[in-house]
């Protein structure tokens, strides 16, 4: 059973008590006995304690830096939304794919922002830009949020915020099972609330400290019989041993358990594994025991973004993914709206 997220260590910019949430969370650490620490940014967190690269590592992934979100320009989020609103930075799940490791590089420490009105007045002036188009914002982009949610309510928050907006959405996705304070949020329709989810074989090996997957099923079942329109991330698709019935059992399992009256408005979005040198590098220093598979002669390159190129599976083998999962899919939620990327 994965508890609710509980930092080690805090460290607390001396700006964010100057919002109401940084004294809050101050008084709220100091009453459950957690070391607080003084940083001057939360860009300069330094003596993170470990007396070697893996033990700072794994504490670093279980502290949490209160601090104010300086930059209030959002970062575009194509395609999953317009924009990415920085409500949070870091996670404290330990996926040995995942991006963050590169893109957080020696800061792999959780951040939260306490400016939060800014950082929706910046957002209501993005969707002013656009409108009268509809704005999406994308709360996951660096973060789980929904894992340390339970401690600073930011994003209840936000989604009662988009609730009250007739140009904006919001969207998140989560590997956590810990909802039930979001679910009498009063969403009015404008968020849709995702969940990560796999075969059993690539949550066991790839994803710890994690919700198990029948634990973010009970919890998608609870957030659509809430009203909140509901997607899943299939992500990372990855083929090991028996993937085609791992796959399938993921979508009994989905079938068994969300409720039809939710089905007309469910999105499905797949991603295949892919992965990239630095990225590589990154994760064996980290997981030095994966079994994560990235050997670059069995994939295929694929030019990427800012020259970094990506290892993805071959023509043949995204078919054969791509055409399982989607047929999988169709044959459970034919109604479901599917995208895949590479």
């Amino acid at each position: 059973m994965i508890k609710p997220f509980v930092p080690q260590l805090v460290y607390i910019e001396p700006r964010a008590l100057e919002y109401p949430l940084g004294v809050e969370l101050k008084d709220k650490f100091e009453k459950m006995g957690i070391e607080i620490r003084e940083t001057t940014s939360h860009n300069q967190v330094r003596n993170i304690p470990g007396d070697n690269h893996l033990q700072k590592y794994r504490n670093a992934k279980s502290t949490l830096v209160v601090g104010v979100r300086k930059t209030l320009n959002f970062d575009t989020s194509k395609p999953s939304a317009e924009y990415a609103i920085p409500f949070a930075t870091g996670c404290m799940g330990h996926c040995h794919y995942c991006y963050l490791q590169t893109t957080m590089g020696s800061k792999p420490y959780i951040r939260t922002y306490v400016n939060v009105e800014e950082i929706l007045d910046r957002a209501e002036q993005y969707m002013k830009e656009r409108a009268p188009q509809i704005t999406r914002f994308e709360a996951a982009c660096t973060s789980d949020i929904v894992g340390i949610d339970h401690l600073t309510h930011t994003l209840k928050h936000a989604i009662e915020y988009f609730g009250e907006s007739d140009l904006g959405q919001l969207r998140f996705v989560t590997k956590f099972h810990h909802v039930d304070h979001l679910l009498d949020a009063k969403h009015n329709g404008k968020t849709r609330f995702r969940f990560s989810v796999n075969a059993d074989y690539v949550i066991k090996y790839f994803e710890p400290g994690t919700s198990p997957l029948d634990y973010r099923i009970e919890a998608a079942n609870k957030v659509a019989k809430a009203g909140y329109p509901l997607g899943f991330i299939v992500a990372p698709i990855y083929i090991h041993e028996g993937w085609r019935d791992g796959y399938r059992e993921l979508f009994e399992k989905l079938d068994a358990s969300i409720p039809q009256e939710s089905r007309d408005d469910i999105t499905f979005e797949m991603i295949q594994h892919r992965f990239t040198k630095p990225a590589k590098r990154v994760i064996e220093k980290n997981y030095p025991k994966s079994k994560l598979q990235m050997n670059e002669e069995e994939r295929r390159y694929k030019w990427g973004r800012y020259g970094i190129g990506k290892y993805v599976y071959t023509k043949d083998e995204e078919h054969e993914l791509r055409e399982t999962l989607e047929y999988y899919i169709g044959q459970f939620f034919p109604n479901a709206k599917i995208e895949y990327f590479t």
